[in-house]
C-alpha cells in the first residue's frame, strides 16, 4: 500500500529550520551588542576614574578603595539658616599620602528657612526630601552607605525657644535616619558662634592651601553677620595664648595636627543688632509706646521705618546735627566700649573678611562687587566720613550707609588692626564658595577617618 506524505510534519519542518536559524541569528547579535557594552563601560569607567576628578565629574570606584592612585570620596551638608536652607555635597580627591582636594561642590537653596515650621514640625520634611534627593541624584549609587550626611543650624534655631528647636531637629533627624546615607548620633545640631567661625576658618586654609602644606603661615578669618561677628585666626606669639580671655582659645584637630585657634563669636555685634543698639532699641522688644528712634548716624532730614526681627521701628535722624560723621562715631564708640578684645598680633596675620565686609565696601566702590579685592582698614574709615559728609544729598539711597561704615571702621579699629592693615574681601577662593559649610563637612569627615583608624 502507498503511504500518504505527512503534511503536517513537512510542514513543521519548513518552519522550524527557518525559526530556528533566526534564534541562533538573534543569540549572536545580542551576544556581541552586549560584549561591546560591557568592553565601553569598562573603558569609560576607567577614564572616567582617571579622570573624572580633574573634570569636576564623578568617579564610580567603589568608596574608600584607590582608583588609579587616587580615592574619591563624599560629604553632604545641610545649612540650616534663618532664610533658607542649603544643601552643598562635595566630591573629595585623595592621593595617597596626600591632602584631600576638592574636585567638585553641588548646591541648592530652598526658602523658608527651618524656623518658619516651628509650630508645624511636619510641614518640614518636603523640603528636606527634596534637597536628599538632589543629593541622591549627585552621589553614585555606591558611594551611598559610606557618604556623610549632616546638618548644621545656625541663628534661626538659635533663637527659637529650645524645644520647639528641638523638636525641629528631631523631625529632621528621622528623616536622615531614613535615607540611604551615613547618619550618625550627631547627624544634625545647632551651631554655636564659635563653631560657625572655626568651620569659615578651616575652609579659607584649605582653598588657600595653607592647611596642605605643613609650616605655610595660615591666614585669619573675619565675619560680620546681622547678629553676631567672628574673627578667628592661628597665633603664633606666646603672648596672645598667655593674655587671651577665658573662652577665647579653642582646640582644632585636622589631618594628624592639633591647631590652638584664637577663636570668638561676638553674638549682638553683628551690623543689623549694632544698628538696633546705636538707635537706642533693646534686642526683641518694639520701641516704649512706638516712639520713635533718634540716631545722630542718620540724616538729619531723614524719617522712615526699619524692620528687624519681625519688628517695625519707627526712626529719624538728629535734628541740627552739624558734623554727623564725629557725633555717629561718638555714639558708636559707646556701643562698642569694653566689648571686644583687642590682640596685637592680628597686625601681622593676613586676614580675610566676609559678609556684610564685602556687601558695604562693594556698594561703596572700595571692591569690585563681582571679583572682591583688597583694601586697607582705613578705607572703611575714609568711606564713611565721605558719605556721612554727604548724607543730606542721598535722602533716597541706603539710609544707614554713614552708621554702618563708620560702626565698621571702629570695630575694625577695636578688635586692633591698624589703618594700614590690608584686608582681603572675596565671596570665593579658586571659584569655591567660602561658606562655613565646606569647612565643617571637611572637619566632620577628619573625625571620622579618625575614628575609624587611631593610627593614621
Amino acid at each position: 500500500m502507498r503511504k500518504i506524505p505527512n503534511n503536517g510534519n513537512l510542514k513543521m519542518t519548513k518552519v522550524a529550520y527557518p525559526l530556528g536559524l533566526f534564534i541562533c541569528l538573534f543569540i549572536y547579535v545580542a551576544y556581541i551588542k552586549w560584549h561591546w557594552a560591557s568592553a565601553t563601560q569598562a573603558f569609560f569607567s576607567i577614564t572616567e576614574v582617571a579622570s573624572g576628578a580633574r573634570r569636576g565629574h564623578q568617579a564610580h570606584s567603589a568608596p574608600g578603595t584607590a582608583a588609579h592612585g587616587h580615592e574619591v570620596f563624599y560629604g553632604i551638608m545641610f545649612d540650616a539658616g534663618s532664610t533658607g536652607t542649603r544643601v552643598h555635597i562635595f566630591q573629595f580627591n585623595r592621593q595617597p599620602g596626600e591632602t584631600p582636594t576638592l574636585t567638585h561642590e553641588t548646591f541648592k537653596a530652598l526658602k523658608p528657612g527651618l524656623s518658619a515650621y516651628a509650630d508645624d514640625v511636619e510641614k518640614s520634611t518636603s523640603g528636606i526630601q527634596e534637597l536628599l534627593d538632589v543629593a541622591k541624584q549627585d552621589v553614585p549609587f555606591d558611594f551611598w552607605k559610606a557618604t556623610p550626611l549632616v546638618l548644621k543650624a545656625t541663628a534661626g534655631l538659635r533663637l527659637l525657644p529650645g524645644e520647639k528647636a528641638q523638636k525641629l531637629l528631631q523631625k529632621v533627624k528621622e528623616v536622615f535616619k531614613a535615607s540611604p546615607f551615613l547618619v550618625g548620633d550627631d547627624c544634625v545640631s545647632i551651631m554655636n558662634g564659635t563653631d560657625e567661625g572655626v568651620s569659615a576658618w578651616i575652609t579659607v586654609n584649605f582653598l588657600t592651601g595653607s592647611l596642605k602644606t605643613p609650616g605655610r603661615s595660615s591666614v585669619g578669618m573675619l565675619d560680620l553677620g546681622g547678629g553676631s561677628t567672628q574673627i578667628t585666626f592661628l597665633p603664633r606669639v606666646e603672648d596672645t595664648l598667655q593674655t587671651s580671655p577665658p573662652g577665647y582659645l579653642t582646640s582644632l584637630q585636622m589631618f594628624n595636627r592639633t591647631y590652638k585657634l584664637y577663636s570668638y563669636s561676638y553674638l549682638g555685634l553683628g551690623l543689623m543688632s549694632a544698628r538696633l543698639a546705636i538707635l537706642g532699641g533693646i534686642e526683641g522688644k518694639p520701641a516704649e509706646d512706638g516712639k520713635e528712634l533718634v540716631s545722630p548716624c542718620l540724616s538729619p532730614g531723614f524719617t522712615g521705618e526699619w524692620e528687624h526681627a519681625e519688628i517695625t521701628y519707627r526712626i529719624s535722624g538728629q535734628k541740627a546735627a552739624v558734623n554727623l560723621h564725629e557725633l555717629c562715631a561718638s555714639r558708636v564708640s559707646e556701643i562698642l566700649r569694653n566689648k571686644v578684645h583687642r590682640t596685637e598680633e592680628v597686625k601681622d596675620v593676613d586676614f580675610y573678611a566676609f559678609s556684610y565686609y564685602y556687601d558695604l565696601a562693594a556698594n561703596v566702590g572700595l571692591i569690585d562687587a563681582e571679583k572682591g579685592g583688597s583694601l586697607v582698614v582705613g578705607d572703611f574709615d575714609i568711606a564713611a566720613k565721605y558719605v556721612c559728609r554727604t548724607a543730606e544729598t542721598r535722602l533716597q539711597g541706603n539710609p544707614f550707609l554713614c552708621m554702618d561704615l563708620t560702626y565698621i571702621s571702629l570695630l575694625l579699629q577695636e578688635f586692633g588692626f591698624p589703618e594700614n592693615k590690608v584686608l582681603k574681601l572675596t565671596r570665593k577662593i579658586n571659584n569655591v564658595e567660602t561658606s562655613w559649610a565646606l569647612g565643617a563637612i571637611f572637619h566632620y569627615i577628619d573625625s571620622l577617618s579618625r575614628q575609624k583608624s587611631p593610627a593614621l
